[in-house]
């Protein structure tokens, strides 16, 4: 099976992986990368893009976010989740999971399959363009075959699952057609996969991340057209509740609702994504400068917590246990399973729990947490030993005179403290470890070349499908770890071909066992977020996902 392309959703892609493009910001923002000049131009932002408007009587709420927006053209942007949630505001993705992890109809009422490789799309009757135009499947078509295309050179969709696509996940320049997509009538079509697909993969990976374009308005535009057509900057045909107004990468993305939406005219007049730096939400909140934030998109300090906690005009929600602090090997490196199993027993992750997140968060060893429906709570992670941990390293003839590469990312300032934590704690078992902290996007680069022994990242494995993530990861060389198990692929493969979800626990259990004895990875702990509203505001609350299925319901308390 084609290996899929790593989906990064827990964290940012910086400038490294961002696809930077010409004239597609509307306010000369666009390295991708955050901080610069970001609280005195995002606080003059949001007074004038906010204190004015609400002066004239309009209702305007602000979401803070800490990650810098790689763009808002669908056919070029990263799929970052600010990119994602950014572009899904005015292009409704097909389906999108809810806050507890349900797939919820987005400009599709229903996708189903009877063996795995035909998934049939209907599009809700009611689904309209803000012109009045019904939006079909041929919409769905003519975009996936623009995604498609050499030209466009989106790879970030994974396409070449689909038949009619070659390795790369391209058509033919010009294609007028592509076999993997059968438009059935008005309002279905049909994806052909090249081989099993779950349907939660399907709609995880697919659905999630397509946004459907107006074809009456785009087919204009030839294919190199489409990469710097400024009328992405300001479109005026969407299907989502918002139109986007005005952005600046580093800074902020403004929107006016569309009162023409389908699904009903949004109760707010404007919607503000502002970004801006970790430090700054504590002060946002407190303001009301700042309404409310989301799960992944922000990070708030961990010192922050309990300030916000104590704040009058807010709400703090704690999220589900989905954010995976993961430590990556590269096992070319370390190649002795007894070293890679002796770094986890020589730490304590439970005091990091206990100590670093306030009790927020929890230990477990694989990728899935509690939240996922495949979790297995028979997998007991591995102890905090540091004898064990001694005698592994005795048994492997570990050479206490090296010295390990950690990297750390330096945003995360929680497990920078951590990391020196650690570090201690493997010096007493006799592991010398030399942390070297580097932004988000050295991080990557460093990721990208396996010139690392093992580096920590925040990462968030889609409960209800983790399955690309974890081939991508585990997938030999060439991948963030090196390793490969032939036990592992074959249970992967088999969570492709069954949607019986005890069945699926099983397969990822022998997964999670596997990484767990083999240690590819592991995980310093899982985060449960904090999150934060202010109580003026009604029907929106902060959540990993589904936070912006309904923002048509938002409102402000008069």
């Amino acid at each position: 099976m084609k290996k899929f392309s790593k989906r990064l959703l827990g964290f940012l892609l910086t400038a490294v992986l961002a696809i930077s493009v010409a004239g597609c910001s509307s306010s000369g923002g666009g390295s991708g990368e955050a901080g610069e000049g970001g609280e005195e131009t995002s606080t003059e932002n949001s007074q004038n893009n906010g204190e004015s408007a609400e002066a004239a009587g309009e209702k305007i709420i602000n979401v803070g976010v800490t990650d810098s927006l790689g763009g808002v053209n669908p056919f070029v942007v990263d799929q970052t989740e600010i990119n994602k949630y950014a572009v899904g505001l005015m292009f409704l993705p097909l389906m999108e999971l809810d806050k507890d992890l349900n797939f919820q109809g987005m400009l599709a009422d229903s996708i189903t399959t009877e063996d795995n490789i035909n998934f049939v799309v209907h599009i809700d009757d009611a689904a309209t363009w803000s012109d009045g135009t019904p939006v079909t499947a041929d919409d769905v078509e003519y975009t996936v075959r623009r995604l498609a295309s050499p030209i466009v050179n989106n790879t970030t969709l994974m396409l070449y699952a689909f038949e009619g696509t070659g390795e790369e996940g391209f058509v033919e320049e010009g294609a007028e057609s592509m076999a993997g997509l059968t438009v059935m009538d008005d309002k279905t079509i049909r994806f052909t996969a090249k081989y099993p697909m779950a349907l939660t993969t399907f709609q995880n990976t697919y659905a999630r991340y397509l946004h459907t374009m107006p074809k009456h308005v785009i087919e204009q535009y030839t294919e190199e057209e489409l990469l710097t057509a400024d009328w992405f900057n300001h479109p005026d045909v969407v299907s989502g509740p918002f139109i986007l107004t005005d952005y600046d990468n580093d800074h902020y993305v403004s929107y006016r609702a569309n009162t023409d939406y389908w699904k009903g005219a949004p109760k707010i007049d404007k919607l503000n994504i502002r970004i801006v730096d970790a430090s700054q939400i504590y002060a946002g909140l407190q303001s009301g400068e700042i309404d409310i934030t989301h799960h992944t998109m922000t990070a708030i300090p961990q010192e922050d917590y309990e300030s916000i906690e104590e704040l009058e005009n807010v709400d703090a929600v704690y999220g589900q246990p989905i954010t995976n602090q993961s430590v990556f090997i590269q096992t070319a490196n370390i190649p002795d399973a007894r070293v890679r199993q002796a770094l986890v027993y020589a730490i304590d992750r439970e005091q990091l729990v206990e100590q670093l997140l306030k009790g927020h968060g929890e230990v477990v060893d694989g990728f899935l947490s509690s939240a996922s429906p495949f979790f297995d709570d028979g997998i007991t992670p591995m102890d905090y030993d540091p004898e064990k941990a001694k005698a592994l390293l005795e048994e492997a003839g570990w050479d206490g005179s090296k010295t390990l590469r950690f990297y750390v990312n330096s945003g995360d300032n929680t497990f920078v403290n951590g990391a020196q934590v650690l570090v201690a704690q493997w010096a007493a078992v006799g592991i010398n470890v030399e942390v070297q902290t580097v932004d988000l996007a050295m991080l990557m680069t460093l990721a990208g070349s396996m010139d690392y022994d093992f580096f920590a990242v925040q990462y968030t494995y889609a409960p209800v499908d983790p399955y690309p993530d974890v081939q991508w990861l585990l997938s030999g060389d060439g991948s963030w770890t090196g390793y490969s198990s032939d036990e592992i692929n074959e249970a992967l493969e088999g969570t492709q071909q069954t949607s019986d979800t005890e069945e699926i626990t099983k397969l990822y259990s022998v997964i999670d066992r596997k990484v767990q004895e083999d240690v590819p990875m592991f995980s310093a702990y899982i985060l449960s977020v904090q999150g934060a509203v202010s109580k003026r505001l009604t029907g929106a609350e902060p959540s990993a996902y589904g936070f912006f299925n309904d923002v048509q319901n938002w409102d402000i308390e008069e």
